[in-house]
Protein backbone atom coordinates (compact mmCIF):
# COMPACT_ATOMS: atom_id res chain seq x y z
CA UNK A 1 0.00 0.00 0.00
CA UNK A 2 1.16 3.64 -0.61
CA UNK A 3 0.83 5.67 2.71
CA UNK A 4 2.06 8.84 1.12
CA UNK A 5 -0.31 9.27 -2.07
CA UNK A 6 2.88 10.99 -4.48
CA UNK A 7 6.23 10.54 -5.18
CA UNK A 8 9.13 12.92 -4.19
CA UNK A 9 11.63 14.40 -5.54
CA UNK A 10 14.72 14.79 -3.02
CA UNK A 11 16.70 17.67 -3.38
CA UNK A 12 15.70 18.25 -7.39
CA UNK A 13 16.29 14.83 -8.20
CA UNK A 14 13.23 13.43 -10.66
CA UNK A 15 11.84 10.63 -8.72
CA UNK A 16 12.85 8.18 -11.78
CA UNK A 17 16.34 8.84 -10.61
CA UNK A 18 16.04 6.90 -7.76
CA UNK A 19 14.44 3.76 -6.90
CA UNK A 20 10.81 4.19 -5.42
CA UNK A 21 8.29 6.49 -3.90
CA UNK A 22 8.73 8.21 -1.16
CA UNK A 23 6.95 6.82 1.51
CA UNK A 24 6.72 9.87 3.80
CA UNK A 25 5.98 13.60 3.96
CA UNK A 26 6.56 16.19 6.27
CA UNK A 27 2.80 16.97 8.20
CA UNK A 28 2.16 20.58 7.08
CA UNK A 29 4.68 23.14 8.56
CA UNK A 30 5.31 21.85 11.84
CA UNK A 31 8.23 21.59 13.05
CA UNK A 32 9.36 18.02 15.37
CA UNK A 33 8.87 17.94 18.97
CA UNK A 34 11.68 16.64 20.84
CA UNK A 35 11.19 12.99 20.41
CA UNK A 36 11.60 11.73 24.05
CA UNK A 37 7.95 13.80 24.21
CA UNK A 38 6.56 12.79 21.36
CA UNK A 39 7.13 9.05 22.76
CA UNK A 40 4.89 9.83 25.60
CA UNK A 41 2.09 11.12 23.49
CA UNK A 42 1.79 8.12 21.32
CA UNK A 43 -1.23 6.26 21.85
CA UNK A 44 -2.13 3.06 21.83
CA UNK A 45 -4.91 3.89 19.10
CA UNK A 46 -2.47 6.02 17.30
CA UNK A 47 -0.29 2.43 16.51
CA UNK A 48 -3.51 0.52 16.27
CA UNK A 49 -4.55 2.56 13.31
CA UNK A 50 -1.60 2.83 11.63
CA UNK A 51 -1.43 -1.12 12.05
CA UNK A 52 -4.92 -1.52 10.00
CA UNK A 53 -3.43 0.33 6.96
CA UNK A 54 -3.80 4.41 8.34
CA UNK A 55 -0.76 6.10 6.30
CA UNK A 56 -1.80 9.38 8.38
CA UNK A 57 -1.64 7.17 11.44
CA UNK A 58 2.04 5.81 10.41
CA UNK A 59 3.26 9.37 9.74
CA UNK A 60 2.53 10.85 13.06
CA UNK A 61 4.37 8.09 14.72
CA UNK A 62 7.25 8.34 12.07
CA UNK A 63 7.23 12.13 11.62
CA UNK A 64 9.53 13.27 14.74
CA UNK A 65 12.64 10.77 13.75
CA UNK A 66 12.48 11.27 9.94
CA UNK A 67 15.41 13.89 9.62
CA UNK A 68 17.45 12.21 12.40
CA UNK A 69 17.04 8.76 10.71
CA UNK A 70 18.45 10.55 7.62
CA UNK A 71 21.23 11.50 8.94
CA UNK A 72 22.13 8.58 10.96
CA UNK A 73 21.71 6.77 7.22
CA UNK A 74 24.00 9.52 5.72
CA UNK A 75 27.14 8.64 8.57
CA UNK A 76 26.54 4.90 7.75
CA UNK A 77 26.84 5.20 3.78
CA UNK A 78 28.90 8.61 3.35
CA UNK A 79 26.66 9.53 0.78
CA UNK A 80 23.28 11.59 0.29
CA UNK A 81 21.58 9.71 -2.38
CA UNK A 82 22.32 6.30 -0.80
CA UNK A 83 21.17 7.42 2.28
CA UNK A 84 18.23 8.57 1.33
CA UNK A 85 17.24 5.65 -0.42
CA UNK A 86 17.93 3.61 3.37
CA UNK A 87 15.21 5.94 4.32
CA UNK A 88 12.73 4.98 2.53
CA UNK A 89 13.78 1.24 2.88
CA UNK A 90 13.35 1.36 6.85
CA UNK A 91 10.17 3.29 6.68
CA UNK A 92 9.05 0.41 4.41
CA UNK A 93 10.33 -2.27 6.49
CA UNK A 94 8.72 -0.03 10.09
CA UNK A 95 5.40 -0.14 7.71
CA UNK A 96 5.44 -3.46 7.05
CA UNK A 97 6.57 -4.60 10.14
CA UNK A 98 4.47 -2.69 12.62
CA UNK A 99 2.93 -5.77 13.80
CA UNK A 100 5.89 -6.69 15.64
CA UNK A 101 6.72 -3.55 17.51
CA UNK A 102 5.75 -4.86 20.93
CA UNK A 103 6.71 -1.34 22.78
CA UNK A 104 9.40 -3.22 24.81
CA UNK A 105 11.67 -0.49 23.49
CA UNK A 106 10.93 2.94 22.32
CA UNK A 107 9.58 3.63 18.78
CA UNK A 108 12.52 5.68 18.22
CA UNK A 109 15.02 3.19 19.15
CA UNK A 110 13.14 0.38 17.27
CA UNK A 111 13.83 2.75 14.25
CA UNK A 112 17.45 3.01 14.73
CA UNK A 113 17.16 -0.83 15.09
CA UNK A 114 15.58 -0.68 11.33
CA UNK A 115 17.64 2.05 9.56
CA UNK A 116 20.94 0.53 10.91
CA UNK A 117 20.56 -2.76 9.48
CA UNK A 118 19.44 -1.85 6.39
CA UNK A 119 22.59 0.44 5.76
CA UNK A 120 24.69 -2.56 6.43
CA UNK A 121 22.83 -4.62 4.04
CA UNK A 122 23.62 -1.49 1.65
CA UNK A 123 27.05 -1.73 2.26
CA UNK A 124 27.46 -5.26 2.14
CA UNK A 125 25.42 -5.31 -1.45
CA UNK A 126 26.41 -2.16 -2.58
CA UNK A 127 29.01 -1.90 -5.43
CA UNK A 128 30.57 1.20 -4.72
CA UNK A 129 31.48 3.65 -7.48
CA UNK A 130 33.96 3.12 -9.60
CA UNK A 131 37.27 5.77 -9.51
CA UNK A 132 36.80 8.61 -12.17
CA UNK A 133 39.28 9.63 -14.14
CA UNK A 134 40.61 13.06 -14.22
CA UNK A 135 38.07 15.48 -17.18
CA UNK A 136 38.83 18.60 -17.12
CA UNK A 137 40.25 19.85 -19.92
CA UNK A 138 43.12 21.53 -21.04
CA UNK A 139 44.69 20.95 -17.86
CA UNK A 140 46.96 18.12 -16.42
CA UNK A 141 46.80 17.67 -12.83
CA UNK A 142 49.82 17.34 -11.08
CA UNK A 143 51.16 14.15 -9.40
CA UNK A 144 48.67 13.55 -6.48
CA UNK A 145 50.58 13.06 -2.82
CA UNK A 146 48.36 9.79 -2.55
CA UNK A 147 45.50 8.21 -3.92
CA UNK A 148 42.49 8.32 -1.64
CA UNK A 149 40.44 5.77 -0.72
CA UNK A 150 37.24 6.75 -0.13
CA UNK A 151 36.05 8.33 -3.35
CA UNK A 152 32.16 7.43 -3.05
CA UNK A 153 31.73 10.35 -0.81
CA UNK A 154 28.77 12.69 -1.00
CA UNK A 155 28.14 16.06 0.78
CA UNK A 156 24.98 16.49 2.70
CA UNK A 157 22.62 19.91 2.51
CA UNK A 158 22.68 21.53 5.86
CA UNK A 159 19.26 22.12 4.60
CA UNK A 160 17.92 18.85 5.78
CA UNK A 161 20.12 19.00 9.22
CA UNK A 162 16.94 20.96 10.94
CA UNK A 163 15.35 18.71 13.20
CA UNK A 164 18.23 15.87 12.98
CA UNK A 165 19.20 17.11 16.53
CA UNK A 166 16.00 17.26 18.56
CA UNK A 167 16.61 14.40 21.09
CA UNK A 168 18.82 15.57 23.64
CA UNK A 169 22.66 14.11 23.36
CA UNK A 170 22.17 10.30 24.79
CA UNK A 171 24.34 9.51 28.21
CA UNK A 172 27.25 7.87 25.81
CA UNK A 173 27.67 10.23 23.64
CA UNK A 174 31.28 11.57 22.93
CA UNK A 175 31.11 13.53 19.70
CA UNK A 176 29.70 17.21 19.71
CA UNK A 177 26.80 17.08 17.03
CA UNK A 178 28.65 19.35 14.25
CA UNK A 179 31.49 17.21 14.68
CA UNK A 180 30.24 13.98 13.80
CA UNK A 181 28.19 15.22 10.82
CA UNK A 182 31.36 17.66 8.97
CA UNK A 183 32.96 15.48 6.05
CA UNK A 184 36.60 14.76 7.71
CA UNK A 185 34.23 12.76 10.50
CA UNK A 186 32.11 11.29 7.68
CA UNK A 187 35.00 10.39 5.97
CA UNK A 188 36.79 7.90 8.88
CA UNK A 189 33.63 6.32 9.20
CA UNK A 190 33.64 5.06 6.00
CA UNK A 191 37.18 2.84 6.42
CA UNK A 192 35.95 1.45 9.59
CA UNK A 193 34.54 -2.36 9.13
CA UNK A 194 30.25 -2.30 9.07
CA UNK A 195 29.65 -3.31 12.21
CA UNK A 196 32.68 -1.24 13.77
CA UNK A 197 31.19 1.82 12.37
CA UNK A 198 27.84 0.87 13.47
CA UNK A 199 28.79 0.72 17.13
CA UNK A 200 30.78 4.17 17.12
CA UNK A 201 27.74 5.67 15.31
CA UNK A 202 25.49 4.29 18.12
CA UNK A 203 27.48 4.70 20.88
CA UNK A 204 29.37 7.67 20.68
CA UNK A 205 27.37 10.02 18.38
CA UNK A 206 23.86 8.83 19.18
CA UNK A 207 24.70 8.13 22.66
CA UNK A 208 22.54 4.54 22.97
CA UNK A 209 23.93 1.99 26.03
CA UNK A 210 25.82 -0.82 24.71
CA UNK A 211 22.89 -3.14 25.94
CA UNK A 212 20.76 -1.37 23.51
CA UNK A 213 23.01 -1.61 20.47
CA UNK A 214 23.79 -5.15 21.46
CA UNK A 215 20.11 -5.61 20.96
CA UNK A 216 19.87 -3.48 17.38
CA UNK A 217 22.28 -5.47 16.01
CA UNK A 218 22.04 -9.68 17.82
CA UNK A 219 24.74 -9.50 18.99
CA UNK A 220 26.32 -9.51 22.94
CA UNK A 221 27.40 -6.42 25.25
CA UNK A 222 31.01 -7.70 25.10
CA UNK A 223 31.47 -8.11 21.39
CA UNK A 224 29.80 -4.31 21.36
CA UNK A 225 32.42 -2.87 23.64
CA UNK A 226 35.05 -5.13 22.00
CA UNK A 227 33.92 -3.66 19.26
CA UNK A 228 33.55 -0.20 19.92
CA UNK A 229 36.92 -0.55 21.40
CA UNK A 230 38.98 -1.05 18.08
CA UNK A 231 36.52 1.34 16.23
CA UNK A 232 37.48 4.43 18.22
CA UNK A 233 40.87 3.03 18.13
CA UNK A 234 40.79 3.11 14.22
CA UNK A 235 39.27 6.93 14.51
CA UNK A 236 41.69 7.87 16.72
CA UNK A 237 44.64 6.88 14.13
CA UNK A 238 43.22 7.97 11.10
CA UNK A 239 42.78 11.48 12.65
CA UNK A 240 43.72 14.09 10.01
CA UNK A 241 47.21 16.13 10.38
CA UNK A 242 46.56 18.89 12.93
CA UNK A 243 43.64 17.69 14.32
CA UNK A 244 44.39 19.49 17.40
CA UNK A 245 44.23 22.97 15.42
CA UNK A 246 42.73 25.89 15.80
CA UNK A 247 38.62 25.18 15.90
CA UNK A 248 36.60 27.03 13.07
CA UNK A 249 34.63 30.32 13.26
CA UNK A 250 30.85 30.04 14.70
CA UNK A 251 28.69 29.01 11.80
CA UNK A 252 27.42 32.08 10.07
CA UNK A 253 29.42 34.15 11.83
CA UNK A 254 30.89 37.84 10.84
CA UNK A 255 34.21 36.06 11.21
CA UNK A 256 33.44 32.78 9.18
CA UNK A 257 31.56 35.28 6.50
CA UNK A 258 34.81 37.57 5.96
CA UNK A 259 36.98 34.09 5.66
CA UNK A 260 34.70 32.58 2.84
CA UNK A 261 34.64 36.01 0.95
CA UNK A 262 37.78 36.50 0.68
CA UNK A 263 38.30 32.85 -0.45
CA UNK A 264 35.64 33.74 -3.23
CA UNK A 265 37.39 36.82 -3.99
CA UNK A 266 40.61 35.19 -4.43
CA UNK A 267 39.22 32.21 -6.58
CA UNK A 268 36.91 34.77 -9.13
CA UNK A 269 39.86 36.62 -9.25
CA UNK A 270 42.53 34.10 -10.24
CA UNK A 271 44.74 35.48 -7.16
CA UNK A 272 46.61 32.82 -6.52
CA UNK A 273 48.80 34.54 -3.39
CA UNK A 274 45.49 35.83 -1.97
CA UNK A 275 44.34 32.36 -2.17
CA UNK A 276 47.73 30.58 -0.81
CA UNK A 277 47.50 33.19 1.90
CA UNK A 278 44.21 31.72 3.59
CA UNK A 279 45.64 28.02 3.46
CA UNK A 280 46.95 26.25 6.69
CA UNK A 281 50.57 24.64 5.96
CA UNK A 282 48.88 21.25 6.26
CA UNK A 283 45.83 22.00 3.81
CA UNK A 284 44.22 18.99 2.79
CA UNK A 285 42.68 18.44 -0.93
CA UNK A 286 40.32 15.32 -2.12
CA UNK A 287 37.97 15.78 -5.38
CA UNK A 288 35.66 12.08 -5.31
CA UNK A 289 34.61 10.15 -6.92
CA UNK A 290 38.36 11.17 -8.33
CA UNK A 291 40.99 9.50 -5.95
CA UNK A 292 43.29 12.36 -6.48
CA UNK A 293 44.44 13.90 -3.14
CA UNK A 294 46.74 16.63 -2.08
CA UNK A 295 48.03 17.71 1.35
CA UNK A 296 50.29 20.68 2.47
CA UNK A 297 49.81 24.30 0.78
CA UNK A 298 52.43 23.85 -1.85
CA UNK A 299 50.53 20.95 -3.02
CA UNK A 300 47.55 22.85 -3.01
CA UNK A 301 48.85 25.90 -4.75
CA UNK A 302 50.32 23.98 -7.24
CA UNK A 303 47.32 22.39 -8.44
CA UNK A 304 45.38 25.72 -7.95
CA UNK A 305 47.64 27.37 -10.16
CA UNK A 306 47.24 25.25 -13.34
CA UNK A 307 43.44 25.69 -13.08
CA UNK A 308 43.78 29.85 -12.77
CA UNK A 309 46.79 29.32 -15.39
CA UNK A 310 44.23 27.65 -17.96
CA UNK A 311 42.29 31.27 -18.11
CA UNK A 312 38.80 29.93 -17.12
CA UNK A 313 36.94 32.60 -15.40
CA UNK A 314 35.02 31.28 -12.51
CA UNK A 315 31.95 32.87 -10.36
CA UNK A 316 31.12 31.05 -6.39
CA UNK A 317 27.44 30.57 -5.76
CA UNK A 318 27.47 30.73 -1.63
CA UNK A 319 26.10 27.24 0.33
CA UNK A 320 25.93 25.19 2.91
CA UNK A 321 27.05 21.45 3.32
CA UNK A 322 28.02 19.41 6.64
CA UNK A 323 27.26 21.87 9.02
CA UNK A 324 30.61 24.19 6.56
CA UNK A 325 30.62 26.57 4.00
CA UNK A 326 30.48 25.47 0.56
CA UNK A 327 30.36 26.78 -3.45
CA UNK A 328 28.60 26.15 -6.26
CA UNK A 329 31.84 26.45 -8.88
CA UNK A 330 30.75 27.96 -12.20
CA UNK A 331 32.97 28.80 -15.22
CA UNK A 332 32.08 31.26 -18.03
CA UNK A 333 31.80 29.92 -21.24
CA UNK A 334 32.33 32.02 -24.43
CA UNK A 335 28.73 32.53 -24.86
CA UNK A 336 28.54 34.33 -21.81
CA UNK A 337 26.42 31.23 -20.00
CA UNK A 338 27.87 29.90 -16.92
CA UNK A 339 28.03 26.33 -16.50
CA UNK A 340 28.29 24.48 -13.32
CA UNK A 341 31.87 22.39 -13.01
CA UNK A 342 31.68 21.45 -9.32
CA UNK A 343 31.14 21.92 -5.82
CA UNK A 344 33.27 22.36 -3.33
CA UNK A 345 32.99 22.20 0.87
CA UNK A 346 35.86 24.52 2.88
CA UNK A 347 36.90 23.14 6.68
CA UNK A 348 38.23 25.98 8.34
CA UNK A 349 40.33 26.37 11.14
CA UNK A 350 40.85 29.49 12.66
CA UNK A 351 41.32 31.91 10.14
CA UNK A 352 42.80 29.50 7.34
CA UNK A 353 41.40 26.91 5.45
CA UNK A 354 42.63 23.76 6.43
CA UNK A 355 40.29 21.49 3.50
CA UNK A 356 38.88 21.59 0.17
CA UNK A 357 36.50 18.40 -0.56
CA UNK A 358 35.38 19.33 -4.52
CA UNK A 359 32.45 17.27 -5.93
CA UNK A 360 30.78 16.83 -9.04
CA UNK A 361 28.51 19.15 -10.22
CA UNK A 362 25.81 16.33 -10.27
CA UNK A 363 25.63 17.23 -6.39
CA UNK A 364 24.28 21.03 -7.29
CA UNK A 365 20.43 20.54 -7.20
CA UNK A 366 20.31 18.82 -3.58
CA UNK A 367 21.47 22.16 -2.61
CA UNK A 368 19.03 24.31 -4.95
CA UNK A 369 21.96 25.36 -7.26
CA UNK A 370 21.19 25.19 -11.09
CA UNK A 371 23.28 23.67 -13.62
CA UNK A 372 24.10 27.21 -15.50
CA UNK A 373 23.34 30.83 -14.78
CA UNK A 374 22.57 33.11 -17.36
Amino acid sequence: MDISGHTKSVGGRPPSSRRGRDLYRKCGKEEPQRAEARVGTVTAEVIARARAGDGDAFRELTEPYRRELQVHCYRMLGSFADAEDALQDTLLDAWQGLAGFAGRASLRTWLYRIATNRCLKARRSASRRPAKEWDVPGVQPPEPTRLGEVIWLEPFPDAFLPGAADMPPGPETRFEQTESISLAFVTALQLLPPRQLAVLVLRDVLGFHAREVAEMLDSTTESVTSALKRARASVQRRRPAGADREPPPAAGSPAEEALVARFARAYESADLDALVALLTGDVFMSMPPMPLEYEGRDAVASFCALLFAADRKYELVPARANGQPAFGFYVQAPGGIRHATGFVVLTLAGHRICAMTRFENSVLPWFNLPRSLP
